[in-house]
C-alpha cells in the first residue's frame, strides 16, 4: 500500500534528491556560489555526474514507491539509494576540497543532503523489513 510510512520517508528522500539541491548552495567560492545545477558546466566528468546522481537517487525513489508489492525489491531499490548518496557524498567532498584556484571555500547546507537522503533511505528500508517479517509471522501461523 502507499500510505505506508517507508512511502513517506521515501517521498522525503524525492522531495531532497530532486528539489533542494537546487535550491540550497553546495558551496561558496570567491566569485559566486555553486549550485548542483552549475556542476553540467564544470570541466572534470565527477562534476557533471554530481546533478545526475541526485535525479538518479530521485528516480529510483519514486520506482520504489510503487514496488510496494514486492518488499524484497523495494528493499533493494532502498540500499541502491544509499549507495548512490555515500558515493556522491565522496564526489562532493572531492570536488570541494579541489577547487581550483580557490584558498578558501565555504561549505553549503547543500553538502549535507546526502546524508540526509541516506538517513531517510535507512529508515524506509528499516519500514520495509518490519513489514516482511510481519507478514511472515503472519504466514507461519497459517
Amino acid at each position: 500500500m502507499i500510505q505506508r510510512i517507508q512511502s513517506i520517508y521515501l517521498l522525503i528522500v524525492i522531495a531532497l534528491s530532486a528539489m533542494l539541491p537546487f535550491v540550497f548552495k553546495l558551496w561558496e567560492g570567491l566569485k559566486k556560489d555553486v549550485y548542483a545545477l552549475d556542476l553540467f558546466s564544470e570541466p572534470p566528468l565527477l562534476a557533471k555526474l554530481v546533478p545526475v546522481f541526485f535525479f538518479v537517487t530521485a528516480l529510483i525513489a519514486l520506482i520504489a514507491i510503487f514496488k510496494f508489492k514486492n518488499r524484497k525489491l523495494q528493499f533493494v531499490l532502498g540500499r541502491i539509494i544509499i549507495l548512490i548518496n555515500l558515493f556522491l557524498l565522496g564526489i562532493l567532498m572531492y570536488l570541494s576540497l579541489t577547487i581550483p584556484g580557490e584558498v578558501s571555500s565555504e561549505k553549503g547546507i547543500g553538502m549535507f543532503i546526502p546524508i540526509v537522503v541516506v538517513l531517510f533511505a535507512v529508515l524506509a528500508n528499516k519500514a520495509i523489513k518490519k513489514d516482511e517479517d510481519l507478514v511472515k509471522s503472519v504466514d507461519r501461523l497459517r
